[in-house]
């Protein structure tokens, strides 16, 4: 049986891109792929989920009868963002390369396109569905007919003649139409009439049957409403005009030349290999390409290993071990292990690699050691399971390893750090890690080597899912497979690694990020790897007894709530307890619906309704202690390393755009300091037995940056004589004396130093503070009469930024901004609060890093045995003993303090404890 779709392709292409506005997909190129990435995500999932017989996507084409009758029409809209114009052709091409038919008329839009496709098959008796946001379809609905339409969050609904009776409260789908055309559209510029909302309109339509019945009849309206109907006549008229979807477009189509094809593979792998597409290229074309196993066999030293066959199989746009002449050895005794290690000592550089059994470093064993000194010439050195045997075999490249005079060369050179310290190695000399490099040139992009060797080298590595199978629970390990099965895939690893160095190298230089990559961001590598060896020490009795109050206390929220609604209920069901405070209790007039027409019951709207109910309070305080029971309390003893008893967060060093470090498993950045409870968890973390807890944070490190750049004179007097800078902005700004300022004029003056100095909106302000927009505005006034040069700094930021296409830190380095000269309003905006951000965050994450590196290596050379175990944004924490307990606050201080130096002094506070809650 046929079953058509038709995708309206401008609808799906803007939702695509705004969806990925805040996180764009930009390729290696410089392009962003977001809206074609976004639409060829939902063609594919309605391909595999839906199984269309037949499809064709619709598209706008021209300027419209619609513009021609009424020239106001969709005139208020933004320009269309210049990534969505460069995407359009390129959809295109996709499309054609599936032969999935283009429609598009001159003079109509996709909606009367699909409205005449739709309605003519419909009623052939194909059942056809209309894939599109856009709610003007719902007139069309009919027998046969339907929206597929997609869900706020995820997932589609089909919407037929009964569901959209029942959305609207109206007897036919078709009058979908008049209900609009009495609403208006505000996306569309049109009027509507003025002061009719959507239950206004519903009723006016079940009363009258049509606007046309309506406007015949407006003596039957009564009170006020008729007024407005009368004073609107001719603007009703018009909107329904406008509002109508036309099913009259002149386009012939048999339904054969829509029936789905099957892609010409060969044009879709060519467009997704140029987009960077690598999971749709499996995605589309269903092909994940296998490695072909090598032969098991033994290579003696010397091999020499030559390009495939001309007739066997070939990636024609990538280079591989296929198609290349490499020499890669196996080592799989102790005299050779010799004599390549002697090899190797003679050479200045050497590139790395370790295979193991694990990602996680600490729990990791050695399956294998791999080297390169020469581009296409790599070493693979198996590692015997058996723990004595492994350790000689390390033991052999030891003098290798801490040679302080031979570079080494690694990809994520941290992890081969760890894993080979587990095994008595100090990796020494100086370190260059292809991951930083690349995310310090790029740092927008993916920095896995699969990706630099494809976009950078174009070859095409062996990828660890054809050597040990898909992920999953099936995936094999490591330890499973022979040396021979490994060794390509594991001498190619340290081949490319070398390779993708040769080329990041003059980049680095070329882009002026040198000093940043060799004096803070490699040294950074040990430090790093160092705390995550250490680990953290936590209070398990400590966390139990937490565990034990916030279950107590959530039960005692649980049967408040339950007292208050009158009936239990899920408490953590959106859905229900939006039934409860808006269906049951009514505690607001009109609440905001999701499309699918569930109350929205999230922490934001709930907060906005504190005051009016203490269920309200109640159910926000039952989440808030659920989250910080599942997140941290009960999962964090779940980390403990049953080896060393610490948990051991990954520190992040190459993954946000503004340089600031980030950890995982556990996030330790996230831990809620604000509220009491969330203090709570900070007791849990405590030093080494018989230590003390030292913490040091910078105080307001990010407004003493703004005062640096900007030079602003009344900012740089309030940190020069030290003042509480947010009593001084508040007495500034209100022209009071510093010591008569209140709390909540200094909490006003706090928001608006952290907000408008990261350019946020009178209305974003208001919102943040409670307070009218008339009032916000007046303070972003007031602010800016208060400190000139701060407005001067923004404005000249944007500027920089336009004119370079990056803003860039007092280290240079570098954050993108692609959209920076959009002629959209809203992409611009987001990319010009970017440009004011980037260089305060990014200086205050370059800062940190200083400090820390600093600090580790006075620690090394002046002996001292406390350790920095974490570093939370502008947090420094450190597990000292007692009798090294002024040393370590000195040198702590003295680096943070001394890290930059900026027009006005860094202030670094500090606090001691027996925990980290006491420290901080």
């Amino acid at each position: 049986m046929a079953k058509l779709f038709l995708l309206d392709a401008y609808a799906l292409i803007y939702r695509s891109y705004y969806a990925f506005l805040k996180n764009p997909r930009i390729n290696s190129k410089g392009l962003n792929t977001s809206a074609v990435m976004g639409f060829c995500n939902t063609l594919n999932e309605v391909l595999t989920k839906e199984k269309p017989t037949h499809i064709g996507v619709a598209f706008d084409h021209g300027k419209t009868f619609r513009h021609d009758a009424f020239p106001q029409y969709k005139a208020q809209r933004e320009e269309t963002p210049e990534d969505i114009k460069l995407s359009v052709p390129i959809i295109k091409q996709v499309l054609e390369a599936m032969h999935i038919p283009i429609l598009q008329v001159d003079g109509f839009e996709a909606d009367d396109v699909i409205g005449t496709v739709a309605t003519h098959f419909g009623s052939d008796g194909i059942e056809t569905f209309m894939l599109t946001p856009d709610k003007d379809y719902g007139q069309l609905i009919g027998p046969n007919v339907f929206m597929y339409r997609p869900r706020h969050g995820g997932g589609y609904e089909t919407l037929g003649e009964k569901e959209v009776e029942a959305k609207y409260g109206i007897p036919t789908p078709a009058q979908v139409v008049d209900l609009l055309a009495l609403m208006g559209d505000s996306a569309d510029n049109f009027p509507g009439c003025p002061g009719v909302g959507e239950k206004t309109a519903a009723k006016l339509i079940n009363q009258f049957g049509s606007i046309e019945n309506m406007l015949q009849h407006t003596d039957e309206i009564k009170g006020k409403l008729r007024d407005k109907v009368e004073n609107a006549i001719e603007d009703i008229k018009m909107s329904k005009f406008l509002a109508t979807i036309r099913t009259d477009v002149p386009i012939q189509l048999q339904l054969d030349e829509l029936k789905l094809e099957q892609p010409d593979e060969g044009k879709l792998r060519a467009i997704f290999e140029e987009l960077e597409f690598k999971t749709l290229i499996n995605k589309f074309l269903n092909k994940s390409e296998a490695k072909q196993k090598s032969e098991e066999k033994q290579l003696d030293l010397f091999a020499i290993n030559t390009p495939q066959s001309p007739e066997e199989p070939k990636d024609a746009n990538f280079e591989s071990l296929k198609t290349t002449q490499y020499e890669y050895k196996l080592i799989e005794n102790e005299d050779d292990a010799r004599r390549i290690c002697d090899f190797f000592r003679t050479k200045e550089f050497v590139s790395l690699d370790t295979e193991t059994t694990s990602t996680d470093a600490i729990s990791a064993e050695l399956v294998g050691l791999s080297f390169s000194v020469e581009e296409k010439k790599a070493f693979y050195v198996a590692i015997p399971a058996n723990r004595e045997e492994a350790l000689r075999y390390v033991q052999i490249f030891k003098p290798l390893y801490e040679d302080d005079k031979i570079m080494k060369i690694g990809q994520n050179i941290k992890y081969d750090y760890e894993v080979l310290s587990n095994y008595g190695v100090t990796l020494k000399g100086k370190m260059f890690d292809t991951m930083i490099a690349h995310y310090l040139i790029q740092p927008e992009l993916h920095h896995n080597m699969d990706y630099m060797a494809e976009t950078l080298l174009h070859y095409k590595t062996i990828h660890i899912e054809d050597l040990l199978g898909p992920k999953g629970k099936k995936q094999k390990n490591m330890r499973d497979l022979s040396p021979a099965d490994i060794y390509e895939y594991a001498a190619e690893d340290a081949d490319i690694t070398l390779r993708l160095k040769n080329v990041l190298e003059p980049k680095l230089k070329e882009l002026s990020v040198e000093r940043l990559f060799w004096d803070i961001e490699m040294p950074l590598v040990r430090v790093l790897a160092d705390m995550e060896l250490s680990g953290v020490r936590l209070d398990t009795d400590a966390l139990q007894e937490t565990s034990r109050i916030f279950t107590e206390r959530m039960s005692q929220y649980e049967q408040e709530i339950y007292k208050e609604a009158g009936e239990e209920f899920n408490i953590s069901s959106p859905k229900q307890v939006g039934d409860i405070l808006f269906g049951k209790m009514q505690i607001m007039d009109k609440p905001k619906k999701t499309k699918t027409g569930q109350y929205v019951t999230s922490e934001e709207v709930l907060q906005s309704l504190e005051a009016k109910h203490p269920i309200v309070r109640n159910i926000l305080n039952y989440r808030g202690m659920k989250k910080l029971l599942s997140t941290y309390v009960d999962a964090l003893p779940k980390l403990i390393n049953p080896q060393t008893g610490h948990i051991h967060t990954s520190f992040n060093q190459a993954l946000t755009a503004t340089g600031r470090l980030s950890s995982s498993d556990p996030n330790l950045q996230n831990i809620p300091v604000r509220t009491d409870d969330g203090k709570e968890i900070r007791k849990c973390f405590i030093p080494e037995e018989g230590c003390l807890f030292f913490s040091a944070d910078y105080s307001q490190i990010e407004l003493r940056i703004m005062a640096h750049l900007s030079e602003d004179e009344n900012m740089m007097e309030a940190f020069r004589e030290g003042y509480d800078i947010h009593r001084a902005t508040a007495a500034k700004i209100w022209h009071e004396d510093i010591d008569k300022v209140t709390d909540a004029q200094r909490k006003k003056a706090k928001q608006a130093n952290f907000g408008i100095i990261y350019g946020i909106t009178t209305f974003g302000l208001a919102q943040r503070m409670g307070i009218p927009n008339n009032e916000a505005r007046e303070l972003i006034q007031d602010y800016f009469r208060t400190f000139p040069k701060v407005q001067a700094y923004m404005e000249q930021a944007k500027e920089v930024a336009r004119a370079k296409g990056y803003a860039e830190t007092l280290f240079h380095r570098r954050r993108y901004l692609a959209d920076i000269n959009s002629r959209n309003a809203t992409v611009r905006g987001f990319a010009e609060r970017n440009a004011i951000n980037a260089p305060i965050q990014g200086t205050e994450a370059d800062i940190i890093k200083v400090a820390m590196v600093r600090i580790w290596k006075r620690f090394k050379e002046e002996g001292i045995r406390s350790k920095m175990i974490l570093q939370v944004h502008d947090e420094l924490n450190f597990s000292v003993y007692p009798e090294e307990r002024e040393k370590v606050e000195q040198i702590v201080i003295e680096e943070m303090q001394n890290a930059y130096p900026l027009n006005v002094p860094l202030i670094a506070d500090a606090g001691w404890g027996k925990n980290w809650l006491e420290a901080h």
